[in-house]
């Protein structure tokens, strides 16, 4: 029986990394990240477009540099790097927004996996107030609070993720661990390369 993760074009447990200079594969993270924001699909409203929105909007700026400057741009770093050589600063920004909508799904699938006796709408409320909320401002954050609100239940969640729960447990947890390593880097990376964005 297949399930959400079985049908992912792709998964960051996926993505190469360099273990020595942990440096980020960018083609094998934008096509993770595209499948990530599918994600979202599953939580069933209207409310979460907005979180869509923003996630594809800077996937969108990244691929443009990737492809604006390819043979530069192999690796998330290298494409930060050519990138702010250059003067230009779109596609880093991309990427530290990207990673902060990262960020916040991975706190929230983590709290959720940790905490299961609490709902959709605590453990997502709870992500959004430990990192999002800090970088949006008055008229963004009630947006992404009500978006918050509108989880389903979390067996509804879970039985969209799979019929084999014992199955879509362990893929979750696999699939989670490996995008807590990328965001973990990229946040180390981002504080140092973007600090002026």
């Amino acid at each position: 029986m297949s399930t959400f993760f079985d049908e992912m074009k792709a998964s960051f447990e996926d993505v190469p990394v360099d273990d020595a200079s942990k440096k980020i594969d960018t083609t094998a993270f934008l096509e993770a990240s595209e499948s990530l924001v599918k994600l979202f699909d599953l939580l069933g409203n209207s409310a979460f477009t907005v979180v869509q929105k923003d996630l594809t909007g800077n996937i969108t700026k990244i691929r443009k540099r990737y492809t604006a400057a390819t043979t530069e741009s192999a690796t998330l770093q290298d494409l930060v790097q050519n990138e702010r050589g250059s003067g230009h600063k779109s596609a880093s920004e991309g990427l530290l927004w990207l990673n902060r909508g990262l960020q916040f799904t991975a706190q929230a699938l983590r709290e959720t996996v940790d905490h299961p006796e609490l709902e959709l709408t605590k453990t997502f409320t709870d992500a959004y107030s430990k990192t999002l909320t800090k970088y949006h401002g008055m008229l963004i954050r009630p947006v992404f609070k009500l978006a918050m609100k509108a989880c389903p239940y979390r067996k509804d969640f879970f039985a969209k993720l799979g019929a084999d729960q014992e199955k879509v447990h362990k893929q979750l947890l696999a699939w989670l661990t490996a995008l807590e390593k990328i965001v973990a880097i990229l946040l180390d990376f981002l504080g140092t390369a973007c600090k002026d964005l």
